[in-house]
C-alpha cells in the first residue's frame, strides 16, 4: 500500500488554543499523605488504573507490595496494570521479567474469594487459549462478579489472539458501548470543565458624604433661626393679642410640615435621578479593556449572555440598545469587585448570568423602572409640602403686621434674619436627610442584593454537586476509543484477530476547555485523535475529530502506508512541558501534534508541572504508541516479527510457571 498525503493537526510551534484550565482544588482524589503506608499507596493505584494511567498505577502497586501489602487483591490489580490494553508480545523484556516474577509468587490459586477467583482466571488468560476452549474460558470470566469481569473485560481485550481475542474484543465493545454513556454523561460531562464558582459579592455601601458646609449652614442656620423666632415671639406676645400669637404659633407649624414634606420630595427626586442615571446609555464609548484581561474577559460575558437572555416578544437590537446603560453599570460592579483576587473570569460567569436573567425578568415582569413608582412622591408629602406652605402663608398674614407694628426695626429685623437662615438651612438640611435616607436605602438594597445572590449561588453549587469523578472521565473517554476502534476495524474489514496491535495519539482540539484534579492528568472537552491499527500488510491511520462534551466525532482523514513508508517518529518539548508528537513518512510532509500543554496551574496547587505533564501523557497511552511506532520507524516489519519471536520464547518459558499457579 502507498501512502496517501498528509496534513497537520498542528504543524511545529503552532498553538491550539486553550481556555486556562481548571483545576478542581476541593477534591484530594489522587492526593497521597505525607508518608503513605502500603495500603494507602495500593489504593491510590487503583484509582490512577481506574482513570487509566497505567504507569503511575503500576509504579504505587509495585511499592505497595515492596512495603509487604500482596494479598490477592493486590496481585490481581498488579496483573491488570501490567497488562492492561496490551497484547503479550507488546511487553518489554523487562516487563516479561515482572510478569514471570509475579505468576511465581503466587500462591495455589482456588475460588475461596472473589479475588483469587479473578485472578485465577487472569492468570488463565496469559496461557494459550485454544479455539475450542474460548467457550469455556468466556464462561470463566462471565461466572466471576461484575467488579471483576468488568475489569478483565475493560483492560484485558487485546491479551489474546485468535477466536478468543475476537470474542473479548466483542465483550469488550459492548461493555464500553454501554460506559460510554451511563451515569448521564451528556446532562453531568460539562460540569467537570467548570470551574469552582467564585462567592458572591456586593459593593460596600458608599458612607454618607455630607460637606461641612452643609453641616455649618444647618447648623448655623438653625441658631440663628431660633434666635430670630424668640425675638418675634417676645415682640407678638409683648402686644397680648391672641390672634396674632396663634398665627405665629400656626406659621411656625406651616414651616415644620413643609419641611417635612420638602425634606421628603427632595430625596425622592434626587434618589429618581440616580436610578434613571443607571439605565441611560453611556454617551461616551468606553476605551476597550486590554486583551486578554480580567476586564475583557467579563465584557465578553455580558454581551454573550445579553445577546443570549432576550425577553419574550423583544427585538434583540432593541433590547440591547435599551439595556446599555445598566449592562455598563453591572460589568463595572463585577469588574470592581473580583479584579483584584486573581479569579478567573470563568469563576464568575455564574454571576454574570444570574444578573443578566434577573434583568430580563424584571423587563419581562415590567418591574426594571419599579422604582419610579416606589419614588413617585406620595400625596401625603405633597399635602404636607403645599399644605405646609399655605399654612405658612396665612399664618404670617398675622403675625408679621403685628411684629413690625410693635418694634418696627427690631420686628423687621428679627423677621428678615428668620427668612435669611432658614432658606440656606432648609437646603441644607434636605440634602443631609437625602444622604442619611440614601444610605439606608443602598444598604437595605445591598442587603437584598446578597440574599439573593447567596440564593442564586447555592443554587448553582447544587446543579455542580453531580460533577463527574476522574474515572466516570477516564471510563467514558475510554468508552469513546474502543468504540472508535471497532468503527475502523469495520470500515477496513478487520477483525480483532487481523490488527498487530492499535494506538492512539490524543491532543486537545483548539479553543477546548481542559479540567483535572490535583495530582490527576488533563481532560479536555474536545479531542483530535490519531488511530494506528499494525496489520500484516502495514499500517491504517485514522484522524478523528472527537467531541467529548457531546459524544459526538467524526472522521476527518484516513491513510494507509506501508511499514517501510515511516521514515521518523518522535517527541519534542517534554522538558518544557510542550510535548510535540511527530510522524514524518518518506513521500508526504510530517503529521505533527502538540499533545499536551504547559501546566501553568500546577505550581498554584503546590504540584511538579512536569509530573503532571507526565501523568497526562500515561493517560493517553502515548509512551505505548510511541514505542510501537518508534519500532516501525526503525526496523519495519521486521520488528514486528522480532518482538514476535522474543516474546514466544518468553512465553513458553511462562507457561510451566503459568500451569502451576491455576491446576
Amino acid at each position: 500500500m502507498t501512502a496517501t498525503t498528509s496534513t497537520n493537526v498542528a504543524q511545529g510551534e503552532a498553538h491550539v488554543g486553550l481556555q486556562a484550565g481548571t483545576v478542581h482544588g476541593d477534591v484530594n482524589f489522587y492526593k497521597l499523605p505525607p508518608d503513605p503506608s502500603p495500603e494507602e499507596q495500593f489504593h491510590a493505584a487503583v484509582r490512577y488504573l481506574n482513570a487509566r494511567v497505567r504507569g503511575e498505577a503500576r509504579r504505587l502497586i509495585e511499592k505497595a507490595v515492596a512495603g509487604g501489602h500482596a494479598t490477592t487483591e493486590v496481585q490481581f490489580y498488579r496483573l491488570i496494570a501490567l497488562l492492561s490494553g496490551r497484547t503479550l508480545r507488546q511487553l518489554g523484556t523487562e516487563e516479561l521479567d515482572r510478569l514471570e516474577a509475579i505468576c511465581a509468587s503466587l500462591p495455589h490459586l482456588d475460588d475461596r474469594d472473589e479475588w483469587a477467583a479473578g485472578l485465577r482466571v487472569t492468570v488463565r488468560l496469559l496461557a494459550p487459549v485454544s479455539a475450542a476452549e474460548t467457550d469455556l474460558v468466556i464462561k470463566e470470566i462471565d461466572a466471576l462478579n461484575r467488579r471483576q469481569r468488568d475489569w478483565i473485560y475493560g483492560h484485558l481485550e487485546a491479551l489474546l489472539e485468535g477466536a478468543m481475542q475476537d470474542e473479548m474484543w466483542q465483550r469488550s465493545v459492548a461493555l464500553a458501548e454501554a460506559q460510554r454513556t451511563a451515569n448521564d454523561r451528556l446532562n453531568r460531562v460539562w460540569k467537570f470543565f467548570h470551574p469552582t464558582p467564585a462567592q458572591p459579592r456586593t459593593l460596600p455601601v458608599h458612607p454618607a458624604d455630607i460637606p461641612v458646609r452643609d453641616w455649618l449652614y444647618a447648623g448655623a442656620g438653625a441658631l440663628l433661626f431660633a434666635f430670630a423666632i424668640i425675638g418675634l415671639v417676645v415682640l407678638v406676645a409683648g402686644r397680648g393679642q391672641l390672634g396674632s400669637v396663634l398665627g405665629l404659633l400656626a406659621s411656625l407649624g406651616g414651616l415644620v410640615a413643609f419641611f417635612g414634606g420638602g425634606a421628603d420630595r427632595h430625596y425622592r427626586r434626587a434618589r429618581l435621578r440616580a436610578k434613571d442615571a443607571e439605565m441611560v446609555p453611556p454617551r461616551q464609548r468606553r476605551p476597550e479593556a486590554p486583551p486578554g484581561g480580567f476586564a475583557r474577559k467579563v465584557d465578553r460575558l455580558f454581551s454573550r449572555y445579553f445577546g443570549r437572555y432576550v425577553p419574550r416578544g423583544t427585538e434583540r437590537n432593541y433590547w440591547l440598545t435599551q439595556t446599555a446603560g445598566i449592562r455598563r453599570q453591572l460589568r463595572d460592579e463585577i469588574v470592581d469587585l473580583y479584579r483584584e483576587q486573581r479569579i478567573e473570569a470563568e469563576r464568575v460567569a455564574w454571576l454574570v448570568r444570574y444578573l443578566v436573567s434577573d434583568v430580563r425578568t424584571r423587563w419581562e415582569q415590567d418591574t426594571l423602572t419599579a422604582y419610579r413608582r416606589e419614588l413617585r412622591v406620595p400625596v401625603r408629602t405633597t399635602i404636607l409640602h403645599l399644605g405646609g406652605l399655605a399654612v405658612l402663608g396665612i399664618g404670617s398674614l398675622s403675625a408679621v403686621p403685628a411684629a413690625v407694628s410693635a418694634a418696627p426695626l427690631a420686628g423687621t429685623a428679627w423677621l428678615l434674619l428668620a427668612a435669611a437662615s432658614a432658606v440656606p438651612a432648609m437646603r441644607a438640611s434636605f440634602r443631609i436627610i437625602a444622604e442619611r435616607r440614601r444610605v439606608a436605602a443602598d444598604q437595605a438594597e445591598r442587603a437584598d442584593k446578597e440574599a439573593a445572590r447567596w440564593a442564586a449561588y447555592h443554587r448553582w453549587r447544587r446543579k455542580l454537586a453531580d460533577k463527574p469523578s476522574d474515572t466516570e472521565m477516564a471510563a467514558w473517554l475510554e468508552g469513546d476509543r474502543k468504540v472508535l476502534v471497532d468503527q475502523a476495524m469495520r470500515q477496513y474489514r478487520l477483525r480483532p484477530s487481523q490488527v498487530i496491535t492499535h494506538a492512539f495519539i490524543e491532543a486537545p482540539a483548539p479553543s477546548c476547555k481542559k479540567a483535572r484534579y490535583p495530582r490527576g492528568p488533563w481532560r479536555y472537552s474536545h479531542y483530535q485523535l490519531l488511530l494506528f491499527l499494525l496489520t500484516e500488510d502495514g499500517v491504517r491511520q485514522v484522524n478523528i475529530d472527537l467531541d467529548f462534551e457531546g459524544a459526538t466525532h467524526h472522521t476527518i482523514q484516513r491513510l494507509n502506508y506501508r511499514f517501510d513508508a515511516v521514515a521518523a517518529v518522535r517527541i519534542d518539548g517534554i522538558a518544557a512541558q510542550r510535548p510535540t508528537f511527530e510522524l514524518t513518512l518518506f513521500n508526504g510532509e510530517p503529521i505533527s501534534v502538540r499533545v499536551s500543554e504547559s501546566d501553568d496551574e500546577a505550581d498554584q496547587h503546590d504540584e511538579d508541572p512536569a509530573k503532571i505533564t507526565q501523568l497526562s501523557l500515561d493517560a493517553s497511552g502515548l509512551s505505548q504508541t510511541l514505542h510501537v511506532l518508534e519500532g516501525t520507524a526503525a526496523e519495519g516489519k521486521e520488528w514486528v516479527k522480532h518482538r514476535r519471536r522474543r516474546a514466544d520464547e518468553r512465553l513458553t518459558n511462562l507457561a510451566s510457571t503459568l500451569r502451576g499457579s491455576i491446576d
